[in-house]
């Protein structure tokens, strides 16, 4: 979502560069393009026109137009405008002190909202709450069981009643959590195809009988910039305090993600990209305008790494990657990894250019899945010792694959450069000979990903803004 966009602001903002001074006519034609494209995402058209006039007047700078870089200064008081049109801090979910918190969750039908609430309760589990669903929605088919079905993959436990009275289970889940200990209470409720009366008053009627601490309206990026319409219309009658953007994996132009903090005043607290119980992710408004600019978001991608160093290294691999004495059990397991973080598309695509060359076909996404093939295809031997692969073994292991034995041979050769990168990069990081035996104790239990040991969110933001000066 939102590629054409960034690839509209990114061909903008290279014939920018390609000019040693721009004058005030060159700011004026970037202007009018940057308005086409923003109206061709669908963004809202008086959210196009106070975002360009802001633009406008801070390019027209003498700071702006005399300095060395003026191409540069350009793309930063983009970016800041941009920030700014998203929110200009981050609106984190915050939750009181009182027991249980109760989020109550609303928004039209087909918005996601029972997938969003599942996902919510994965996010608070991870962080150490006990979750509780309340199936409010009695008019949709199965929705009470939808629910339940993704409370137990997620294993948190769903309440839901034979009542037909939302306003009545909303408030025996709430009793239900106390009862059972629960910290957070998630009332998922019943959606419209369109705004009414009967559905906002229910909602009303919800939100007066169990107090939430946080109503979060759940909206469809693919919506368009209708999506401000509905936002406008539930704020007025339920005064909620964020929104949760689902689909935002979708191929629509997504213009209302950009048009919803402005119009409605309602900051953006999380994003969906994907169906699976972790794709709820915390919305940063400086991230996603970089991710537009085509400057890439390493911030995010370090974060999610970094969830990682929970799980353990076994020791007896810890110490063969230390002396980089890898085998290809070894490449099966990192290749795991990357596909925790999201895979070689996510981790491509939060580098600067990385959309772009991913949309170009510039990036094979599928090497990873086609090595772990060939790799299966191997004997317990074999992986061990790849030493011993020799033609006629390759010949057989390419056949079980599906492969040709040139495939075989380049994984084996990269497997090797990589053994020999490590061979340079793990004594500067301690490991190999010489690191004695305190030195192998403290790395054990070496945790998360390599070379992520001991970076901190300033060391995060300084990489990432090495590569924005880069870019």
């Amino acid at each position: 979502m939102l590629d054409n966009l960034s690839d509209r602001l990114q061909h903008i903002f290279g014939g920018l560069r390609s000019k040693g001074k721009l004058t005030e006519d060159d700011i004026n034609a970037a202007m009018r393009e940057i308005r086409m494209a923003l109206l061709e995402a669908d963004v809202n058209y008086k959210v196009v026109k106070d975002f360009t006039k802001r633009t406008k007047e801070r390019c027209l700078t003498a700071d702006v137009l005399e300095s060395l870089t003026p191409a540069q200064n350009v793309v930063k008081v983009v970016l800041d405008e941009l920030t700014h049109l998203l929110g200009d801090a981050d609106s984190k979910l915050v939750l009181s002190s009182r027991m249980p918190n109760v989020i109550m969750l609303v928004g039209l039908q087909g918005a996601g909202k029972t997938t969003a609430a599942a996902k919510l309760a994965y996010l608070l589990k991870s962080k150490n709450h006990s979750p509780l669903l309340v199936a409010c929605d009695v008019y949709r088919p199965a929705a009470a069981d939808q629910l339940e079905t993704l409370g137990n993959e997620i294993g948190v436990r769903v309440y839901r009643s034979d009542s037909k009275d939302p306003v009545a289970i909303a408030k025996a889940g709430v009793q239900d959590a106390i009862d059972h200990l629960r910290d957070v209470v998630i009332v998922d409720t019943a959606g419209r195809l369109h705004v009414d009366d009967t559905m906002m008053d229910e909602a009303a009627n919800i939100k007066a009988a169990v107090k939430p601490d946080q109503v979060l309206m759940v909206v469809d990026a693919m919506t368009g910039q209708d999506v401000v319409n509905v936002a406008a219309a539930f704020a007025e009658k339920v005064d909620f305090d964020g929104v949760i953007m689902s689909k935002m994996d979708g191929d629509a132009r997504g213009g209302g993600a950009l048009s919803i903090r402005e119009v409605t005043g309602k900051p953006i607290k999380f994003i969906s990209s994907g169906e699976k119980p972790d794709s709820l992710e915390e919305f940063h408004p400086d991230r996603m305008a970089k991710r537009i600019l085509g400057m890439g978001d390493v911030v995010s991608l370090i974060e999610t790494a970094s969830k990682l160093q929970e799980e353990k290294l076994e020791q007896e691999q810890t110490e063969r990657m230390l002396k980089a004495q890898l085998n290809l059990n070894d490449f099966l397991e990192m290749n795991k990894r990357v596909h925790k973080i999201g895979g070689v598309q996510k981790l491509v695509s939060a580098l600067p250019g990385g959309d772009k060359a991913l949309a170009q076909g510039q990036v094979d996404t599928s090497a990873l899945d086609r090595m772990e093939v060939i790799i299966h295809s191997m004997t317990a031997e074999e992986r061990v010792h790849p030493e011993v692969l020799n033609g006629s073994r390759r010949a057989r292991i390419a056949r079980g694959a599906g492969v040709t034995v040139t495939d075989v041979n380049q994984l084996i050769k990269k497997f090797n450069e990589t053994k020999k990168m490590l061979k340079q990069v793990m004594p500067a990081l301690g490991g190999g000979k010489g690191g004695g035996k305190k030195r192998g104790k403290q790395r054990k239990r070496r945790r998360g990903l390599p070379g992520m040991q001991g970076m901190n969110m300033d060391d995060m933001k300084k990489l990432q803004q090495m590569l924005d000066d880069q870019k």
